[in-house]
Parts: structure tokens; C-alpha cells; sequence
């Protein structure tokens, strides 16, 4: 069903008012793909009455005021994207276009859409409901951040939207204990995975570096990042506290993962899995293409590349679904009059992460001084596709499926070290899930940007590309193997690039086009190291090319722009 977002399905439902009205920079998509409609549902099935307002007009109270006052709280969102992000280019130019806004033009969601929504909130609507922040624009900017788009270090979001509390992480569990508090009257602060203001410290948590130390002192914003980043684990984490103004921002530890069952219910809520008519007046969203016949197999991440956000906001350690719920989900798609027999994308984050775990990390929480890929795969983790191979061939057997594809990025270097199951995983993948070329991400070439980015070395690259040659050869497949690098990544220069061109072209035999220039997205490694202009675990000088020219270059050396770009300045 679709959370009600007019009046009139409020009033169809028979309920005379709502307990939490949810905001959100997106169009209302009704899907597992998206956070405000997986918690809007959460909260629903919890026994909260729950409304959305997608895409509000910020100019007006008309939007903002239709549903009226939550009888609990409002929650807001920037939507599935960082809004930044969303609306601006590496390279700060205006995108046009909006995938998941209907119609497709950019011109619904403003710039910091949560400070922005909160604002439009408390001027129009004066009961005087807390205001809790959540999705990922929300979560990454919890602490004092480093801001691309205005080049320095913010406060806490929280702060900066004068709102009152914050869910960082997926949310699920948190959000109906958030709920619970405030319908019972009590103080919800030691909720876990929440984020709120206290003139204090609490007594035994983990004080860092204050916002104005972080922004005078890039050694201490370094300082203040190693310690938010290790205590992000729900096992292992401890409370923070970070001074903003004369008040502190407090958050408590992660919210423990949902396993088993518990994920298994999210997923099975009653999406509608479609833009909701009152959205769909204006459009279509492009988003809908790839999302509406796809299978979220699990959540979180152990690759935890420096300029990936999805370590801080969905965390180092996978939990996935059972088969028997993955499948469920498969045959009601199925059903789906609109469902021509495709599923577009088998996966998460990394598709080849589902049901792979490492003991130790489940137990303890992740290693304070290793990671599980980097340098390369740790033997503790022991990948095994075997799991894998049988949801895809289970799924491939349901009535009406016909095509099953995986689409989610894959781990070539977990490939390569699951000696038992690996090679033949990647057969599977050639034979019946890759429809015409396999993307892999090697992001570079040179070992020295690599080592920055928190990835393998070019062997591993190799490697994969000569057992996917060679199965290819023999299961007769036409596919070919595309790589997407990453351009003007702290630590990279123009020569590098060249180096990444001259590579590509010798050993990988390919032009490579899909080229992105790297984007300092807040809370990632990757943006301290942009910030700071050192590498942060060693404190040793890097180049960092800054300049919107030398960043294009960067992406036009790979991919023949600079060529061109000397061509029309000689007919110029």
C-alpha cells in the first residue's frame, strides 16, 4: 500500500490525524530501494499512523501543510542522494537532470535539502513537534564535516538545521524506538543510533576534538575522523560527544544490525513498488527503470574504499536475508502486471558479498588496524560463492522470471581468492546474469593513488581480466569487460593519469569512457585526505589537484578529451 500523502487517503483510512509525517527531497517512490518509504512502513507496521510529503515547495505553507501537525514527530530527508550530490557535478556545474525527482528535471530538490526542509517546518508549522534528521545526507554530516561546496568544515548538521534529533545509519530499528519514547513521554537520548544536543558530555563517552578545533586545525579534524570512523560498529563502538557552540552533539552507539528475520520483514512490507499518483502528475522517474523489478540481497559492506560513503552510513559488516525471503520477493515481483520477466539487479552494495562473513568480526566488531580487502583479501574472511550460485540458480527456476541479472558491483579480487567456488561463481555470472559486458572498478592503475583510494593493486585487475577471458572462451559468451576509473583522486597527478591511459590501453586492451571525476563526499577518508592534502594514516604530503581545469584534465587524459581540447585550441 502507499503511505497516504493528501488528506483524503488519510481520511479514507479512517484515521483523524497522523503520529509522524516524513519529508523527503525525492518524488515518493514506494519501493525497498528507498529509505523514507522503507520506514515509512517500518513505523507503520509498528501501529504508527504515517503520512509523506515528497518535494515540498519551500516558497509556500501549502505543501508542508497539508497533512497537517504529527502527533509525534516530523522526519526529514534530503532523499536517497546526499542533495549536493544530487544537484551538483565533481566539477560544480548545475545537473539538469534528476533521477529521482517526476519529470526529470532538477528544479524541485533546493541545495542542503534538510537544513532547507527544517527551516520551511519551523516557519509554517508552529506545534512545536521535534524535527528528527535521517537518510544519508543527514548521517554522513553527523560531526563536523568537510563541505566541498563551501570548501571548510560545517558543524553537525543537526546543528545547522536547528533540528532535534538525528537516525544515522539505515534507521530500522531505531526509528520505532524513537517513536515509542516520544509516544510514551520519555526522553528518547539513549536510543542507539541517534544523534542529539546536550549542554554536557555524558559521563563515560568518548569526547572529540570540538568543531572549532576541527576547523581551525586540520590535524585535529584528522584526529577527530580516525575516531568517528572507529567507533562505527555496533559491537564494538563507544558514545561520542563533539562540542558545537557552547553545546555538544552527542551520539550514541550504532543501533545492532538487523539479521535474519528481522531484515527478512523489511523487505517483506506491502511496497508498491511506483511513484505515487499524487507525484506521478508530473512525470515519471528515470529511477524506477532499474529499481522497481530488483532485489535488495543484503546490506552493508567490507570493502570500505576511502571515497565510499556506504562504510559510514551502512557499515563494515554485511548482514543479509535468508534464500526463502530473497525468493518470496522474486515470485511477488513476478505477479507484477507490469513484469515482462527481467530482474534487473540481483544484489547490494557489492553483489558478491551475500552470505559471506568473517567470525571474528561478527563476534568483536571489525579489526582497529586491518581491513577485510585491503591490502588484500584477509584470510579470516574466507569468500565463499557457493551461497551465491544456488539463490541464482533458485531464482532463475521461478515461473515467470525469465532473465535474472546481477547489476550491483562486483568484488573481482573475492573472486579471485574463493579457490573453491570463485571461478565457478563467475561462470555462472557469464553464462545466465551478465547481458552483454561485465563492469568491474579497478579506479586506477599507479599503486601509490590505490594505496589512497583503499584498493588492490593492478595485478588483481589483471588477473580477473584473464580467468574472465578464459571462461568466457570457453562457456562461448559475447561479453566484454568494461572498467570504471575514478580521475583527480587525492594522491593522483596528470602524469598518473596517463600512466592509468597507457595501462588501460596495453594491458587491459581497452579505450576507457566511463571516467568519473572523484567528488569529496562528506564522511569518507577520501575527502579528509582532499581537505587536509596528506594521507592520513601516515600524515605524509599528497597532491591534490583542486582546480576545476586540473581536475578535468585528469578525466580528459584517460579519456581523449585532452587530445581534443589541444585540437581546438590550435583551430582557435
Amino acid at each position: 500500500m502507499f503511505i497516504p500523502t493528501t488528506p483524503g487517503e488519510v481520511a479514507r483510512l479512517g484515521w483523524s490525524g497522523l503520529d509522524v509525517i516524513l519529508v523527503t527531497g525525492d518524488g515518493y517512490i514506494d519501493s525497498p530501494f528507498v529509505g523514507v518509504a522503507v520506514i515509512g512502513h517500518v513505523l507503520l507496521k509498528a501501529g504508527y499512523r504515517v503520512g509523506i510529503i515528497a518535494q515540498p515547495d519551500t516558497g509556500s505553507a501549502i505543501d508542508i501543510g497539508r497533512l497537517g501537525e504529527p502527533g509525534l514527530f516530523w522526519g526529514v530527508t534530503g532523499g536517497c542522494i546526499d542533495s549536493m550530490v544530487a544537484n551538483y557535478t565533481a566539477i560544480g556545474r548545475r545537473r539538469k537532470s534528476d533521477d529521482y525527482t517526476p519529470g526529470g528535471v532538477n528544479d524541485r530538490r533546493p541545495d542542503r535539502a534538510a537544513i532547507v526542509y527544517s527551516n520551511l517546518i519551523r516557519k509554517h508549522m508552529k506545534g512545536g513537534r521535534p524535527i528528527v534528521l535521517g537518510g544519508l545526507e543527514s548521517s554522513l554530516r553527523r560531526m563536523a564535516q568537510y563541505d566541498f561546496w563551501c570548501d571548510k568544515i560545517r558543524r553537525s548538521i543537526l546543528f545547522d538545521a536547528k533540528a532535534d534529533y538525528l537516525l544515522y545509519g539505515m534507521a530500522e530499528r531505531s526509528v520505532v524506538e524513537l517513536a515509542d519514547c516520544l509516544k510514551a513521554g520519555r526522553s528518547p537520548s539513549a536510543v542507539r543510533g541517534l544523534c542529539h544536543i546536550a549542554p554536557q558530555p555524558p559521563e563515560g563517552c568518548l569526547v572529540l576534538p570540538s568543531f572549532a578545533e576541527c576547523a581551525a586545525s586540520k590535524d585535529a579534524f584528522t584526529r577527530m575522523f580516525h575516531e568517528f570512523y572507529r567507533n562505527n560498529d555496533p559491537v564494538s563502538a563507544r558514545a561520542l560527544a563533539q562540542q558545537q557552540d557552547t553545546r555538544y552533539l552527542i551520539q550514541t552507539p550504532p543501533a545492532p544490525y538487523l539479521v535474519g528475520k528481522e531484515l527478512d520483514a523489511v523487505y517483506e512490507l506491502p511496497f508498491e513498488r511506483a511513484l505515487h499518483p499524487y507525484d506521478r502528475r508530473r512525470g515519471d522517474v528515470k529511477a524506477l527503470e532499474t529499481i522497481r523489478f530488483s532485489i535488495t540481497t543484503h546490506q552493508g559492506c567490507y570493502g570500505e574504499c576511502n571515497f565510499c560513503s556506504i562504510t559510514v552510513h551502512q557499515g563494515r559488516r554485511v548482514r543479509w536475508r535468508s534464500e526463502a525471503s530473497i525468493l518470496a520477493e522474486a515470485r511477488e515481483i513476478a505477479k507484477h502486471p507490469l513484469f515482462k520477466g527481467t530482474l534487473h539487479d540481483v544484489g547490494g552494495p557489492t553483489a558478491n558479498m551475500y552470505g559471506i562473513e568473517c567470525a571474528v568480526k561478527s563476534k568483536s566488531g571489525p579489526c582497529p588496524n586491518k581491513r577485510c580487502l585491503f591490502p588484500e583479501v584477509c584470510s579470516r574472511l574466507q569468500p565463499d560463492h557457493a551461497r551465491q550460485i544456488k539463490l541464482l540458480a533458485a531464482l532463475r527456476r521461478i515461473p515467470g522470471v525469465r532473465r535474472v541479472i546481477v547489476a550491483s558491483g562486483l568484488r573481482y579480487d573475492m573472486i579471485l581468492a574463493d579457490e573453491r567456488h570463485g571461478a565457478g561463481y563467475l561462470r555462472q555470472l557469464l553464462r545466465h546474469h551478465i547481458p552483454g559486458q561485465m563492469r568491474i572498478a579497478p579506479e586506477h592503475s599507479e599503486a601509490a593513488v590505490l594505496k589512497r583510494m583503499g584498493k588492490p593493486g593492478r595485478d588483481a585487475a589483471l588477473r580477473f581480466k584473464a580467468l574472465f577471458e578464459k571462461i568466457r572462451k570457453e562457456e562461448g559468451q559475447k561479453q566484454f569487460l568494461t572498467c570504471y576509473f575514478i580521475a583527480a583522486h587525492p594522491g593522483s597527478t596528470a602524469r598518473d593519469m596517463r600512466s592509468l591511459k597507457a595501462f588501460a590501453e596495453r594491458e587491459l586492451h581497452m579505450q576507457p569512457e566511463d571516467v568519473q571525476i572523484f567528488t569529496p563526499a562528506p564522511g569518507t577518508y577520501s575527502s579528509l585526505m582532499y581537505w587536509t592534502e596528506r594521507d592520513p594514516f601516515t600524515g605524509e604530503p599528497i597532491h591534490v589537484e583542486k582546480s576545476v581545469a586540473g581536475r578535468t584534465k585528469q578525466k580528459d587524459i584517460v579519456t581523449g578529451g585532452e587530445g581534443r581540447a589541444r585540437a581546438r585550441s590550435r583551430f582557435k
